[in-house]
């Protein structure tokens, strides 16, 4: 851990190693369109984003996301990615994905996730996998990660995937609304969440979820420093700052951009290796956090 400059709890993974894409086209291009990511700088490999993060002495969270019920659109495997991530074990951890929509084969796949591949967490997202977070048909799911003992990360507010094109796509952002996660803080308290990215335009009912359910934690991951709104800084350095998280979004935000903005944001000198890494190492449970 002293070796570690910071650790990114969000980063994608978005091509498999065949080339298949985590997104179909016209998904992909909106996204790029949005966030003004184009060409190979868009879909780096687990070996590019290995080798990325160990140049820069960081640790990094992988994952994918498998919306296939939503979008029609395969996955990429997450457990090929949790076996690539072996070979880098000392740079990137990995996440996996499962449709919940698949109900009790996605509790399988989750647990296999675990038990074989070593996954440490599960992304969700909610608007382009079209679930609310608190149907209880999703609930024999996370009773399966709680016992498990793995996080649960999902993704909130406003999403470039889809943005722009007609109907945004049928991706619906109120799925997205972190206030609906305190009922799966509350109904699984030993299930620790976190609450990607400033959630805009509830940034609010996100703050409020976090200082109430001490499961729930907050990464920043997806806006530059110099946009997030004063609220979420002021909790940062006081009430939550044991559970503010760095994160970049890479590919679609690099860490270089995120990390440069954060060196102007007003955050205590006591609070900002909590949010750049030690607060990732107690969640995550690494030997000497």
């Amino acid at each position: 851990m002293s070796d570690l400059a910071a650790i990114d709890m969000h980063v994608h993974v978005e091509v498999s190693a065949d080339g298949h894409p985590s997104l179909p086209e016209h998904l992909m291009a909106a996204s790029a369109a949005y966030f003004k990511v184009a060409g190979g700088a868009r879909q780096p490999g687990v070996d590019e984003i290995a080798a990325y993060y160990r140049e820069r002495r960081m640790a990094a969270v992988v994952f994918t996301v498998d919306a296939e019920t939503a979008t029609g659109h395969p996955p990429i495997s997450s457990e090929e990615i949790a076996d690539a991530c072996a070979k880098h074990a000392g740079t990137l951890i990995p996440f996996g994905s499962v449709d919940p929509w698949r109900g009790r084969a996605a509790v399988r796949q989750a647990r296999g996730l675990v038990e074989r591949h070593g996954v440490r967490g599960f992304k969700f997202h909610p608007s382009l996998q079209a679930f609310a977070v608190n149907d209880r048909r999703a609930y024999p799911l996370y009773a399966e990660l709680e016992a498990l003992g793995v996080i649960a990360l999902f993704h909130s507010g406003q999403t470039g995937i889809g943005a722009g094109t007609p109907g945004g796509s049928g991706i619906r952002l109120r799925y997205a609304n972190p206030l609906d996660l305190d009922d799966v803080a509350a109904d699984f308290p030993d299930l620790r969440i976190v609450i990607a990215h400033p959630s805009f335009p509830w940034q609010d009912e996100a703050l409020a979820v976090a200082t109430h359910k001490p499961n729930v934690y907050i990464d920043l991951s997806g806006w530059s420093p110099k946009y997030f709104p004063p609220q979420l800084v002021r909790y940062a350095n006081t009430l939550l700052s044991d559970r503010v998280l760095f994160g970049s979004d890479f590919p679609v935000l690099t860490p270089d951009r995120w990390l440069a903005d954060f060196a102007a944001l007003d955050i205590k000198p006591e609070v900002r290796p909590k949010i750049l890494r030690d607060n990732a190492a107690r969640l995550l449970g690494l030997a000497d956090a």
